[in-house]
Formats: C-alpha cells, structure tokens, sequence
C-alpha cells in the first residue's frame, strides 16, 4: 500500500521541516470564491488540504475534490467526522481515533464499519490519535463526539494520551482545539507532546495569525492546520505561509 505522504511527513519532521494544511469544510466554504482560494493555496505553496468536518450536511465533499484537482496538484486528505465521509477520490484519509475521549463509537465503532470501504479504496490511510483540546468554547467536534476535551492547561494528560496512542501504533497525533476555537492548543501542551512522541505532531484550531502559528511551530507542531480563519481573513493565508516558509528557511540555514 502507498505511503507517498506518510513518508514525506516523516522525512520532514526528521530535518525538522514544517507543513501548512488548510482545512475546508464542505459546510462552509463558499464555492463562489473557492476558485481564488486554491489559486492562492497553489501561490504561497500550501502542502495540504483537509477535507472534511465533524458534521457534514451539504454532502458536497465529492465537488469539493473535483474543484481542488482543478485548479491544483496539492494533495487531498479526507478529515471524516464519521464513516459516512469517506470519498475515494482524495489521495489520503486521517483515519481517526479520539484517544482523548471514551466513546467507544470514535475510538473504534466507525473506524469498523468505516474499514472494508477503505480497504477498497486507493487511498493512503494515516492511523492518526486525535486529541480534543479544550479552546474557551464549545466545539463542534467536542459536541459530536459526546466527548470531553483536554483541560487547555493540563498538558501533561495530552502528553500521556499521545504516549498511550503511539505505544498502540498510531502515526500521528492531532491536537485540535476546534473550528472556531478562541485560544488555540498552548505551546507548554505541543511541546509536552512533542517531548513525549516520536510521531509527527498535527496543530489546529485557534491559528488565526502568524504569531500563533510561529508558537505552535516553535513548540514542536510538524503541521499547522487552518481552517476558518482564512474565509475570515482573506490576508491569513499569505501570513501563516511565510511564517511556515520563513521557519523553514532558518532550519535549512
């Protein structure tokens, strides 16, 4: 089976080089301007989409795909909130298990029911822990699930969580302070994760302008994810680039 990302996130985090991912929501994102979105994905080099949601109502993730393939060759990765959001044609699917919470339904119960269709599929599958972490407000994703997140300052519970994960042989690990999250996942919790796994570590929610995006790369973030904040704020795409481009540029120095 194809590991073309799976290695390449690995190899990145091994010469300590960082990836920016942008999260679209098939709920949310206005078709009429998406075309100008992928072009400027495509200009300040995004590495990946993350296609998906915790609920999904407009069921518009397969003309999603098309327009991403249209208008550029950066990599899809499915972002399933449940088994019902599986579409073949992405490049990747975050095959999530919600390691912070205990609903037994998205620690394992759709990740069941969800196999055999991946299994038939071309896509790459990243075993991935996924930890909620508290962010201010109620999320979504923390409403979804029926779950508890993390304390936003309890980074030594995100730390063992992700340990627990990765001795079960998970990938990667994903914190994820939510779609509108008011304060983003800390920089003490990244890098208590950060000190604790040898996975590359996947940061989103809360990282609407660069100093935060810098602080969860300093952390020890692999990935930024950013979702929202870029509709919001047509200037946040430029931004989290070059802060992503500029980190990157000081490693290779």
């Amino acid at each position: 089976m194809k590991s073309l990302i799976q290695d390449q996130l690995r190899k990145y985090k091994q010469m300590g080089k960082k990836s920016f991912a942008v999260l679209l929501d098939p709920d949310s994102i206005n078709f009429k301007t998406l075309s100008y979105l992928l072009t400027q994905s495509v200009q300040y080099s995004v590495d990946y989409f993350l296609v998906g949601g915790s609920l999904i109502t407009n069921y518009a993730t397969d003309e999603l795909i098309v327009a991403i393939r249209k208008h550029t060759n950066i990599p899809v990765v499915l972002f399933p909130g449940s088994s019902l959001h599986i579409d073949a044609n992405a490049d990747a699917i975050l095959f999530l298990s919600l390691i912070s919470g205990r609903n037994p339904d998205l620690l394992i119960g759709q990740q069941v029911v969800a196999a055999p269709l991946i299994k038939r599929s071309r896509l790459e599958i990243l075993p991935t822990g996924y930890i909620l972490v508290e962010s201010g407000r109620a999320t979504t994703a923390s409403y979804i699930s029926n779950s508890m997140p993390i304390p936003h300052d309890k980074p030594s519970i995100a730390a063992c969580t992700a340990m627990a994960g990765e001795m079960l042989g998970l990938q990667f690990m994903y914190l994820d302070a939510g779609s509108g999250a008011q304060k983003p996942v800390s920089a003490a919790m990244i890098a208590a994760v950060r000190q604790a796994v040898e996975t590359p570590v996947i940061v989103g929610g809360g990282i609407n302008n660069g100093q935060k995006a810098h602080a969860a790369l300093e952390a020890g973030a692999d990935v930024i994810v950013v979702g929202n904040g870029i509709e919001e704020n047509p200037d946040l795409l430029s931004e989290i680039a070059q802060t992503v481009h500029t980190f990157n540029e000081r490693i290779v120095a």
